[in-house]
């Protein structure tokens, strides 16, 4: 749980994925920024704000505010950093995994349904969504898959019997999701920039309206997936191949 200082303070020197990590809030104010913290997480602030020709000044001010209010308010955060790797990899499965299974579904119908009534007019950005969002189920459900078959139940094993043999075959298949994760953020930013930031058109009917509010939702949840896997747990398994041997 987050009981830090009130004093503690982010500069722009910080890594984005520890700023996260320490403050999960922070993620939505990136988000509004359009900062990559998931997959760009090893990158520093001071990047993101000249990437994004953000106002550094404005964007840390906001952050510190918003970190400061929730130390004072006593708010209650699970920090996964500190939870074992097989808590924190049941909290993906039975949090995120489970999320994409229920909306995958839908969703694909829906985004079908308004290129072929909203097509005629609007036809080259519902298709290219249809399109990336097909790609992104697609690679998602089989990277799911991977995980929740193989490399997570060798990351339990690893956890609760450690071996040099296992922590590098760990490593090398995290190293693949990893790539498979940069795959899905590209995805996901594609999907943004052919939307326009998901503005409506005039004619937006209530389901184009629905389909571009729960695409967001599903950007905003992939993020903080992500986020959780590679600058924790994956980050948590190089680490430990950086430890002297006992």
């Amino acid at each position: 749980m987050m009981r830090d200082q009130a004093e503690t303070m982010f500069t722009e020197d910080h890594r984005l994925g520890d700023i996260v990590v320490k403050f999960p809030q922070a993620g939505d104010i990136f988000k509004r920024y359009h900062i990559d913290f998931c997959c760009g997480g090893d990158q520093p602030l001071s990047e993101a704000i000249a990437e994004h020709s953000i106002d550094g000044s404005s964007l840390l001010k906001e952050l510190n505010e918003r970190y400061r209010e929730a130390v004072r308010q006593g708010i209650e955060i699970t920090d996964w950093s500190k939870a074992s790797m097989e808590q924190l990899i049941h909290h993906i499965v039975n949090r995120h995994h489970a999320y994409l299974n229920k909306v995958f579904p839908p969703m694909s119908e829906l985004t079908a349904k308004i290129l072929r009534v909203h097509g005629e007019n609007h036809g080259q950005v519902l298709s290219q969504v249809h399109r990336l969002f097909s790609q992104l189920r697609t690679d998602m459900e089989q990277h799911m898959i991977a995980e929740e078959q193989s490399v997570f139940l060798q990351i339990i094993d690893y956890e609760q019997i450690r071996t040099p043999g296992k922590l590098g075959a760990v490593i090398a298949a995290v190293e693949k999701l990893d790539q498979e994760h940069e795959a899905t953020g590209d995805i996901v930013k594609m999907m943004r920039k052919v939307t326009d930031n998901y503005a409506l058109p005039e004619d937006a009917c209530a389901t184009y309206a629905y389909v571009f509010e729960k695409l967001e939702e599903l950007e905003t949840d992939i993020f903080q997936h992500i986020h959780l896997e590679n600058n924790i747990l994956f980050n948590r398994l190089l680490n430990e191949r950086l430890l002297p041997s006992e």
